[in-house]
């Protein structure tokens, strides 16, 4: 099993790390979804959440699901109020033009299972 870590994450989704600079993370299994319900059945370590839905939600949802990697596609803005919660959960948060569907293509490529 493949353990990815933030900054090889980054560099294969062209992606910006918005925080978690004293997060070492490393995830080995992707879970994409902009339904928060879905996330919530899921609880696995080591899962990294693409999603194109940029709220506190999906901050407070990944903290419960025990999911300390969000990467926001399709460019959506992060607030300094969601990077404020991120912070204090150590959540790192990457941001990434690509959509969720390319974002996704890549990490498989690049190793990343998908959690299902």
């Amino acid at each position: 099993m493949i353990k990815m870590k933030v900054d090889e994450i980054i560099k294969a989704i062209g992606g910006k790390k918005l925080c978690g600079e004293s997060c070492d993370v490393e995830v080995s299994k992707a879970f994409s979804s902009d339904l928060m319900s879905d996330v919530l059945t899921i609880q696995t370590e080591g899962t990294l959440l693409i999603t194109g839905l940029a709220n506190l939600q999906a901050i407070r949802t990944a903290e419960m699901s025990d999911i300390n990697c969000i990467v926001f596609a399709r460019n959506k803005k992060v607030t300094e109020e969601m990077i404020q919660l991120a912070k204090e959960n150590d959540i790192v948060l990457i941001q990434t033009s690509c959509s969720v569907f390319k974002t996704s293509g890549e990490l498989y490529k690049a190793g990343i299972e998908p959690l299902f």
